[in-house]
């Protein structure tokens, strides 16, 4: 038998920049060191939050002996992905009501995006896709991964100006192929915070329509952003109402803070309800051959309580206090680089929305952000604005005016 071994060749994966920066921000020692990377919520006290709902309803099914650990059905728990998929499209929606769409259980909101690529990929032969730039990093790995040789981006941010590029965004998609898919984020565009008016989402219908284009629209924050879930569907709604045949990825992380239980659905919106069963069979076969089953315990917390009058009402005041803690510390770091005369405009910080703020800071700010004030954000300059909190937020101003100006903040202490 040889003595090498058959993995000795396997290259080093490059590290995942938001989880890398996690593990220094956990290994560093300093008592004034801030995590504003990580893509989760934090409340006031900087720790991890348990929506109260969410803690109720767990408790509910802990204690109810009627349910058991049998397998899901393969593409998951009927009530949630019901509950799911209307929460997406509206309980008056006439997709809905005409038996045009419906929902498939996914490894959240990244198994949704996986499931609809595979499918575009394997049955109705899609191979180009273009999605923002910027965008989350994961969209290109998942369609490269999938097959798709074709990957291409469209212009959404401009650094200069700090504000949404449409002009741009629509000259990019103006040369995209039809039937290219074009991955929208539906709210809180990840990673600018930036979103489309609603006269603009109008504009890129219309060339999409007139293009031949497919919307797979990204939903990972839906009630998160704003505090209201209708609101923040108001884009995906949009594109049903205009009768196209699209995908709705789903993720249950944010808006229910359930990030390690994986809850996450496939919206399927048709132009007739006889492609159906169709459709249902083939990404039921696409599941059995990536996980065979998805997990039961966050989609039966979610539909407890999208199912659940009272508890329904209780996680609208959850999604609504996290959306105001954000905009609060929004308008707080705004005001307080104002006051500082940081140089350059602040304003993009309070026009952006829901979890992350785009900067502007470039990567030898933020290099210095993080060698010399321990405060950790990825090299773009994004970062997650619920990492702010009273406690910080006059320590994150001071180093951010102290990167800009290249002097060092007058409470430096070398920590």
């Amino acid at each position: 038998m040889s003595s090498t071994s058959i993995f000795a060749n396997v290259p080093k994966g490059p590290a995942i920049e938001v989880f890398a920066l996690t593990q220094a921000f956990k290994e560093d020692s300093s008592n004034k060191k801030v995590n504003l990377s990580v893509g989760a919520y934090r409340a006031e006290n900087g720790e991890p939050w348990v929506l109260p709902v969410v803690r109720k309803t767990e408790i509910g099914i802990a204690g109810d002996t009627s349910i058991n650990h049998e397998y899901l059905p393969v593409t998951g728990l009927d009530t949630f992905t019901r509950a799911a998929t209307e929460l997406a499209l509206g309980a008056d929606s006439v997709a809905l009501k005409e038996k045009r769409a419906f929902g498939v259980q996914t490894i959240s909101g990244t198994g949704a995006l996986r499931l609809a690529a595979e499918f575009l990929f394997q049955q109705l032969k899609r191979n180009t896709v273009y999605y923002s730039n910027p965008t989350w990093e994961n969209h290109h790995k998942i369609f490269a991964d999938c097959g798709f040789t074709n990957l291409h981006s469209y212009r959404y941010w401009d650094e200069s100006k700090l504000q949404l590029d449409f002009n741009g965004m629509l000259a990019d998609l103006e040369q995209a192929p039809s039937g290219a898919v074009i991955i929208l984020h539906a709210c809180a565009h990840n990673p600018t915070g930036m979103d489309p008016t609603h006269e603009q989402w109008k504009q890129i219908a219309d060339l999409m329509e007139r293009k031949n284009l497919f919307p797979l629209l990204d939903s990972a924050y839906q009630g998160f952003a704003s505090g209201n879930p209708d609101q923040d569907a108001w884009a995906i709604r949009y594109f049903v109402d205009r009768g196209f045949e699209l995908f709705v990825c789903q993720s249950f992380a944010k808006n229910f803070g359930l990030y390690c239980e994986r809850a996450g659905n496939l919206t399927v919106v048709q132009k007739s309800p006889s492609t159906r069963d169709m459709i249902h069979s083939q990404l039921t076969l696409i599941i059995r051959g990536i996980y065979s089953n998805p997990p039961a315990y966050g989609a039966r917390i979610v539909s407890k309580v999208l199912n659940t009058p009272e508890l329904r009402k209780e996680w609208m005041e959850c999604i609504q206090g996290m959306s105001s803690r954000i905009r609060e510390m929004r308008k707080q770091l705004r005001d307080k680089l104002v006051a500082l005369k940081t140089p350059g405009n602040w304003d993009h910080i309070v026009s952006q929305i829901g979890m992350f703020s785009y900067t502007g800071l470039n990567e030898k700010q933020v290099a210095v952000l993080i060698k010399d004030y321990h405060i950790y954000l990825l090299r773009t300059g994004r970062i997650n604005m619920c990492g702010l909190n009273s406690s910080n937020i006059d320590y994150v101003a001071k180093a951010i005016n102290s990167a800009v100006t290249g002097t060092p903040a007058a409470f430096e202490n070398k920590l």
